[in-house]
């Protein structure tokens, strides 16, 4: 099948307003008829279920929390971007754009990164007028931080919680809809099958999860929202729960997938403290943006970090990369701390971990403090004294968690840190209108494979995620409904239906039928290691293709061996976890082909084999410049497709930060 991104012609700056002034319209009668289902309900799903009742389409969402608000969305701690220039800096539409561009090593579709930039600054005044509690600078205007891969401050936050404010400014959009009953809400149930009639996504089949009954859902057009698939790796900075099933029960079904090799590792990571850990915990990126990072200069230094002096301290991003410094994009700062902890350099009992430093910050902000106050010949302990109350007040949820798990005070200690998964730039292809290769079925925010390219910037998964809800699907999925308007809701009694619930039905069977002896977490940890040895941080042929001989194995030994206790017609979340992880082994299979293929290094994808002489990612244009979508065909079975991606504006360069 021919890939088509319908990407609209004209000059670059001019594409989405040209697209707008010309795509099909639903008159407002007919979209009283018309029902959307849209699974997930973190941003990207909140906002455009709030969006499309708001329009006047009879809207059902799916969300297997007991809340629309328990999204993983509600985890996002440092910012979002828009290119507002507040600070007059020279930010711009245009700036934004290449920054996110070349952030991505130049694997992103530039015609949907330059609408993420145009239709930023909206998302900004939207959450405003929904209450959100940006921070403010003392005049009253909208403050702004620095994050990585950028020169300039366009980060809008709130505190350490931008996600979570985010996000309730979206659920309360979606409950007014749901009040008003433009919207009907579905807690507690899980997507586990896409229904296609006539070759076009009709409805779903769910599991209401307290029940455990099976359920039938109509819609002239499914939205996948549902996040992404980091938890493949078991240890992540993602919310327990977070799965790939919905995307991957598509994907089956039809639906390419793009680039499942791109995932980001996070450096700024809570470092691993044992085997017993589920989850890691992220320490925001907003911190590189006050915070110095260092290694000590003599190799397994056991010190105190405050007993280290200045001079015996290596500040290695500064170092190495003088014109961003602590602000280079994820994947260099990452792969920069593996890098000098491979070569001995790492602090803590693992040493598997750096500094991350608010020492001279708070001093800076603390002399800052003094000067507003008219304060002269203040002593350095009231200037700290003062400084950390203004941290406190930028970063202090942060800095309470940060002590609460570790039981170090880092207003005194330098934290420790280390890269850890975090987000995927892969997920279902999409085109121009976020519709998958399956017609009437579409993928927003995290779910699609978005618009970072190879590496996303901080800041961007909300301003995609919000983006993609509130401003492009309620364009672009009336150019697909506005051909439906004379389709009538199809009964859930038909064929259609029947059939994917009796497949549902079967899985659910068989996996409770096998009755083996391991538990479905010790599959998932042996898939995560699995994973993270060869596919994690850096990747090599020889690994990976080590890795899909395992993967196989693992497979095989799941569906002969896995032990699920209770029962299938009741809640049973050793039952919903299993179907995930069961999902996870395939997409670990896939990621690590993906890997394989893309011989070349470029953004969170790392080939040993593809690196420069100073161990930077050498990128390979002549080869590799296009979005990878594979095909399902069965069992361990893939076809690539290639979208090749065509640069009007930002010509690929080899990238540098330095």
């Amino acid at each position: 099948m021919a890939l088509n991104s319908k990407i609209p012609a004209g000059e670059m700056n001019e594409k989405w307003e040209d697209y707008k002034g010309h795509v099909k319209l639903v008159n407002p009668a007919n979209k009283r008829k018309i029902e959307i289902i849209i699974v997930g309900t973190g941003l990207a799903g909140a906002s455009a279920a709030a969006s499309l009742g708001e329009l006047g389409y009879k809207v059902k969402t799916f969300c297997f929390q007991d809340s629309p608000r328990r999204a993983h969305s509600i985890a996002a701690q440092g910012g979002i971007n828009a290119a507002k220039n507040y600070q007059n800096d020279g930010d711009s539409v245009f700036r934004l754009f290449y920054d996110t561009v070349k952030g991505g090593d130049y694997r992103a579709r530039e015609a949907n990164v330059h609408r993420l930039a145009e239709v930023s600054a909206n998302i900004i005044d939207q959450c405003v007028a929904q209450g959100v509690p940006f921070a403010r600078e003392y005049g009253g205007l909208l403050s702004n931080r620095s994050f990585g891969g950028t020169q300039v401050q366009r980060t809008f936050y709130a505190a350490g919680q931008t996600g979570q404010q985010l996000l309730l400014g979206a659920y309360s959009a979606l409950e007014r809809q749901i009040a008003l009953g433009n919207v009907e809400q579905y807690s507690r149930h899980e997507m586990l099958d896409v229904v296609m009639v006539d070759g076009k996504a009709r409805g779903i089949i769910a599991r209401n999860l307290v029940t455990g009954k099976l359920e039938r859902h109509f819609g002239h057009a499914v939205l996948l929202c549902t996040g992404g698939y980091g938890n493949v790796f078991y240890l992540s900075t993602n919310a327990m729960g977070s799965n790939v099933t919905a995307a991957w029960k598509a994907h089956k079904k039809g639906a390419y997938f793009g680039n499942p090799c791109f995932t980001q590792i996070h450096p700024t990571c809570i470092p691993v403290s044992g085997d017993y850990q589920s989850k890691l915990t992220l320490m925001s990126e907003s911190l590189r943006n006050d915070g110095r990072i260092w290694v000590p200069k003599q190799k397994d230094d056991n010190r105190k970090a405050v007993d280290i002096p200045e001079a015996e301290r290596d500040y290695y991003l500064e170092r190495r990369y003088p014109a961003f410094g602590n602000l280079v994009p994820r994947d260099v700062a990452s792969r920069a701390a593996k890098e000098r902890c491979d070569e001995g350099y790492g602090v803590g009992t693992t040493k598997l971990a750096v500094y991350l430093d608010f020492a001279d910050a708070i001093k800076r902000y603390g002399k800052i403090e003094a000067g507003k106050q008219g304060l002269s010949n203040v002593d350095e302990a009231t200037i700290i004294a003062m400084g950390k109350e203004v941290v406190k007040e930028k970063y202090g949820n942060l800095f309470d968690m940060y002590d609460k798990i570790t039981g170090e005070n880092p207003y005194e200690m330098p934290m420790r840190i280390y890269p850890a998964v975090h987000y995927t730039m892969g997920g279902l292809w999409v085109d121009y209108e976020l519709q998958t290769t399956v017609p009437g079925l579409y993928a927003l925010g995290e779910a699609n494979f978005s618009d970072h390219g190879a590496n996303r910037l901080g800041a961007s998964a909300l301003m995609q995620g919000l983006a993609d809800g509130y401003f492009v699907i309620p364009y672009t999925i009336g150019n697909y409904l506005a051909d439906d308007i004379r389709t009538a809701s199809i009964p859930t009694s038909h064929p259609a239906f029947e059939e994917t619930e009796k497949a549902v039905s079967d899985r659910l069977n068989t996996l409770m039928n096998i009755k083996g002896n391991q538990t479905v977490e010790s599959f998932h940890k042996r898939l995560g290691k699995i994973m993270w040895d060869k596919c994690g941080m850096a990747r090599n042929a020889q690994g990976l293709q080590e890795a899909i001989t395992e993967i196989q194995q693992l497979k095989k030994e799941f569906w002969s061996d896995v032990r699920i206790p209770g029962d299938i017609d009741s809640m049973n979340p050793e039952l919903d976890k299993a179907g995930r992880v069961a999902d996870f082994i395939e997409l670990g299979e896939l990621m690590c082909k993906d890997a394989l293929n893309r011989n070349e290094s470029c953004g969170g994808h790392f080939r040993e084999e593809s690196q420069t002489d100073d161990g930077e990612a050498k990128r390979d244009d002549d080869n590799f410049s296009y979005v990878a979508a594979w095909e399902y065909k069965g069992e361990s079975n893939w076809e690539l497709n290639r979208e090749d991606l065509k640069f009007e504006i930002v010509k690929p360069t080899q990238r540098s930060y330095k």
